[in-house]
């Protein structure tokens, strides 16, 4: 497959961005609904100007509880991942449980975690982390799990301890994974956080997250301020993305394939 240009990798999503913006102004202009209901691009940059000061202080409390949030998932998936790679007897056992854990909607345990935590930003990285940590423990498990067996054998032949093989083999082959979940966790942080200053947040100091302005503008129909709350999410969520992708660069460039390949 010929290689693409990376000017095209620029100029594709302009376009794509430029037929999407089109296309709303038709809808807008053929359907006729009000301006509280369906506002202009232009009316939403309008009210993000005019709240800036206000989203970019409440932008700042989403971050430091998606960072926080996500970096405590990022080191539990880890740990969590790495005992359950070890032990198939505690792979059988606690597995399940976390599946079971994953599935239960947060919000059904955000009346618990608010108990438990507290309000504001302790509740806010728990919710964070219960989102987040679980595409880690997932992808890690199974990069632990698909080392090449032949390496494995090579490393026994050599008398190899299982903490030796561990961290000297099934680690580095896992982190590629490893790296894929973080990037996971790295789209679903900000979520978790905005979600968490929703549910349990607080705009004590006049210091709430993001997730207390979609309350506040959703309440004052403020229809386009709320467009731009979600407009200032998405450039929180494209931050971190980009984050992880140059650690993904930085870490795996010089010796995996997925870098090395220059066919697509």
């Amino acid at each position: 497959m010929k290689k693409m240009s990376p000017i095209w990798l620029w100029i594709l999503p302009v376009v794509s961005g430029a037929l999407f913006v089109a296309i709303w102004y038709a809808v807008k202009y053929f359907s006729g609904l009000p301006d509280w209901i369906l506002p202009t691009p232009l009316e939403i940059l309008n009210a993000a100007w005019n709240e800036r000061e206000r989203l970019l202080r409440a932008a700042g409390q989403t971050v430091w509880g998606a960072i926080g949030g996500f970096a405590l998932a990022a080191s539990t998936g880890f740990l969590i991942a790495v005992g359950l790679g070890t032990s198939r007897s505690l792979r059988a056992s606690l597995y399940p449980w976390l599946l079971v854990l994953q599935m239960t909607p947060v919000i059904v345990l955000t009346p618990i975690i608010m108990l438990w935590a507290g309000p504001g930003m302790p509740g806010i990285i728990t919710i964070t982390w219960l989102i987040s940590f679980f595409p880690i423990v997932a992808n890690t498990t199974q990069g632990l799990l698909s080392t090449d067996m032949n390496h494995v054998a090579l490393f026994r032949m050599c008398n190899a301890s299982r903490w030796q093989e561990m961290w000297l083999l099934r680690v580095p082959t896992a982190m590629p994974l490893y790296l894929a979940g973080v990037r996971i966790a790295a789209t679903l942080a900000p979520i978790g956080a905005i979600f968490g200053e929703y549910m349990v947040g607080n705009s004590a100091g006049k210091s709430g997250g993001l997730g207390f302005l979609v309350y506040s503008y959703n309440t004052q129909l403020k229809i386009p301020a709320l467009f731009a709350t979600a407009l200032t999410s998405c450039l929180i969520g494209f931050i971190f993305v980009a984050a992880i992708s140059w650690l993904n660069w930085a870490v795996l460039r010089k010796w995996h394939d997925s870098y090395e390949r220059n066919d697509h």
